[in-house]
């Protein structure tokens, strides 16, 4: 019984610098010089979030820059609801108001399953309008874009 008590506090001194070596590497990572988005704030901090961005006023189409791409949304979308339930975007946006409203239509590709039916309302796979389109906001690139856009498409 004495060797094993005296087992159990060599293997805990032992144990215990390494503990303390392993601890010190977690906080003391290198990030191999790069930066997230996030910044340098350890993940344990709690950072004051970001002020939004400013969302540029209702104005033209703005141009894609490649095809099939989805257009993004010129105008604030803050408080729409988009739910099961609801679709703010249909209210102008739909075929029944967009003529209405000066709103661009949604496509006809809207209306179709994944099977290339059909359907006389917007398939669910493309209600949910936020997965693939997003507001247009005056912010600065998050990270370094040399993208060209399709030159057939005209873009400047």
């Amino acid at each position: 019984m004495k060797l094993l008590s005296l087992l159990v506090v060599v293997a805990t001194l032992s144990i215990n610098p390494i503990a303390k070596a392993e601890e010190a590497a977690v906080t003391n990572v290198n990030p191999g010089g790069l930066t997230t988005i996030r910044g340098a704030a350890p993940l344990e901090e709690t950072r004051e979030a970001e002020r939004l961005k400013r969302v540029i006023k209702d104005k033209n189409p703005i141009a894609r820059n490649y095809v099939h791409q989805p257009p993004v949304v010129p105008h604030q979308t803050r408080g729409y609801r988009v739910d099961l339930n609801s679709n703010k975007c249909l209210t102008c946006h739909s075929w029944k108001h967009a003529a209405e409203t000066g709103a661009t239509k949604i496509s006809l590709t809207h209306f179709e399953t994944r099977d290339g039916k059909t359907l006389s309302d917007v398939s669910p796979r493309r209600y949910f309008c936020s997965q693939c389109h997003v507001t247009q906001a005056d912010a600065a690139p998050l990270v370094e874009n040399t993208f060209e856009p399709v030159e057939s498409l005209g873009n400047e």
